[in-house]
Formats: structure tokens, sequence, C-alpha cells
């Protein structure tokens, strides 16, 4: 089976939406993707494609921090249900990270599975210094895309979008 991984289009958002969906077994997920996409706060979106079929999707938006460097957040990542554990779902990471340099993220944070991230250099530790809604969280990592962009203490703010999919 092909896998293809593309920057997302208008068009696959109701896609991604489903996929969202049944990931996650609810609608928040969705609602939080289609505030960051009407907010302009998404940085970008990819979507996995096996055999032509939507499969797979990650989101990264922007965070607001007390710093002249870009940072960003990955959320949501969701595979279907019928293709997960097959590497989909590393792909879209390993893909969405390099998206991430080129689009001069400094750095990513994540709030997600403690066991999962860290396989891509993700740690609780590299945030340490980071004040955010999340800090103290096992789940709460980071990793610096440009070397010592989560050495000093740094505030961030995530958009409201992902406080209005908790409702």
């Amino acid at each position: 089976m092909a896998l293809e991984i593309r920057y997302a289009r208008a068009g696959d958002h109701p896609a991604i939406g489903d996929i969202l969906d049944a990931a996650f077994g609810g609608t928040a997920e969705r609602r939080i993707a289609e505030r960051l996409r009407a907010d302009a706060e998404s940085m970008f979106e990819l979507i996995a494609l096996q055999d032509g079929e939507p499969v797979g999707c990650i989101m990264f938006s922007r965070l607001w921090a007390d710093s002249m460097h870009l940072y960003s957040a990955l959320a949501p990542l969701a595979v279907r249900p019928d293709v997960q554990r097959t590497g989909i779902g590393s792909a879209l990471t390993l893909r969405g990270l390099e998206a991430a340099r080129h689009f001069d993220a400094a750095a990513v944070l994540v709030l997600g599975h403690p066991e999962y991230y860290p396989k891509f250099g993700f740690s609780a530790t590299a945030t340490a210094k980071v004040s955010a809604p999340y800090s103290g969280s096992p789940a709460f990592m980071g990793i610096a895309l440009v070397d010592g962009a989560l050495d000093e203490p740094l505030m961030v703010a995530y958009p409201d979008a992902f406080a209005a999919g908790q409702g």
C-alpha cells in the first residue's frame, strides 16, 4: 500500500474532520482544528493518503511566546483506527517536524502520550523552563529544532482554539 504525505488543502478538511472524530471518538479535536484554521493560527497541516484514501493528519499551530523565535504546537495528530499502529502516525510526525524546520520554528511543543513522543526526540525535560498552561504535566513535552531554543526561560500562550475545543 502506497503512503503519500502532503500539505492539506481546503478540500481535505472534511476528511480530516472525519479522521479526527474516528480517532478520538468525539468532536473536540475537529473543533480545535476548525478554530485554528478560522483564526489563522494554523502554521500548516499534513494529510496522509494510503492508496489515495485519507488515513491520517497532523497540524502544527503557532504559539505566542515572549521570544523573537517562532514556537509551534503539534496538535492534533490522528490516524484512522483501522490503520493505527502501521507507522502512519510516525511518518506524519517525522514529516511534520521536517516541515516545522522549513517554517523556521525554533521548537515544537506537544501535550501528548509520554511513551509515544520521546521516540521523536520530545521530552518533558526540554520544557522544564517553559511556562505554559500545561507546564508540569508529564505529557507536556518539547523538542528544540534550533540549538538552545528551550534553554532559557520561556512563556508561551496557546491559541484560543485549544481552550474552546474543551467545551
